[in-house]
């Protein structure tokens, strides 16, 4: 990772790897638009267990994705959007040195054509 802070290529990693699974991007989608939910209730909107829900918000959380706040004997979890950011900047600046790349590969494509069809200058 170019121009980073230390640390941020394990926190993009640890992102990139939490959202390799549907269920886990799922539940992010259900926590973003509900704003804040326990694991019984997202639960009851998936084909998992609430054992597995469980499971899947500790990998998030673990990927500082999400976050658990306990009220009363509930623990209530919402989104963390910092390193989604994160990531999505990482991923902007990669597209942009991959842009650079193939725009300097065209210019000397498009130059040796060039001068193949009109001679060396």
């Amino acid at each position: 990772m170019t121009q980073e802070q230390p640390g941020a290529a394990e926190a993009v990693s640890s992102v990139l790897g939490a959202l390799a699974d549907p269920t886990r991007r799922q539940l992010l989608d259900l926590l973003a638009a509900q704003g804040e939910a326990t694991a019984t209730t997202l639960a009851e909107r998936l084909p998992v267990s609430r054992q597995a829900v469980v499971k899947h918000l500790a990998v998030l959380d673990a990927a500082e994705l999400v976050s658990g706040t306990r009220v009363g004997r509930e623990v209530r979890y919402a989104v963390r959007p910092a390193a989604l950011d994160a990531t999505a900047r990482w991923m902007t600046s990669l597209a942009a040195d991959w842009d650079r790349r193939l725009a300097l590969i065209k210019r000397v494509a498009e130059s040796a054509e060039r001068e193949r069809t009109t001679g060396p200058a």
